[in-house]
């Protein structure tokens, strides 16, 4: 790994690994442990999970300066896990796509974001890619912790970066970089 941009692609495939390995989890939960009442943030993983899509697809609006704003928050929250895993994946998908095509120029780039009454906030390429894994790994863990209450052990997440442990499921998303 020789760059910024590099590090920033290979975060966002990790970010689909996690994502991955976290739904193929809870998709194995019935749907009462996926919206029992839990301890985290959020009050549910149906909830925290749902709050991960909508951040996500909150951020790739503004980084790709599509002017969606706020609205991507109006969208109906999805019922179950395997609702949300397509869903999901999408977003990961885009990111990895953003990702591939930005150029070192773009990093500093300001791309606007609407906070709606404290106004439009206009922040780095960089910075906004680097509070979205934040955001992504904060609620993941979430839901790994809540996932340890449930009949559905938490997966580990963190076998992607060291080439001796990587699991064999992370290895496509670095065949794909």
């Amino acid at each position: 790994m020789n760059t910024v941009l590099d590090h920033l692609r290979l975060m966002a495939r990790n970010n689909a690994y996690a994502n991955e390995r976290l739904y193929d989890a809870c998709c194995r939960l019935s749907q009462a442990e996926f919206e029992a009442e839990r301890t985290g943030f959020f009050p549910s993983i149906r909830e925290t999970l749902n709050h991960n899509w909508e951040v996500d697809r909150y951020y790739l609006d503004a980084l790709k300066e599509e002017g969606q704003g706020l609205s991507v928050f109006d969208t109906q929250h999805l019922a179950s896990a395997a609702e949300l895993k397509p869903a999901q994946k999408s977003a990961d998908e885009d990111l990895i796509a953003f990702c591939d095509r930005m150029v070192e120029g773009d990093l500093d780039r300001n791309v606007a974001q609407d906070r709606g009454k404290s106004g439009v906030f206009h922040e780095t390429i960089a910075n906004t890619l680097l509070h979205l894994f934040q955001h992504q790994i904060h609620h993941r863990g979430q839901v790994h912790a809540m996932l340890a209450g449930t009949s559905v052990a938490p997966p580990q997440l963190d076998e992607f970066f060291l080439e001796f442990d990587r699991h064999p499921s992370a290895q496509r998303f670095w065949e794909t970089g």
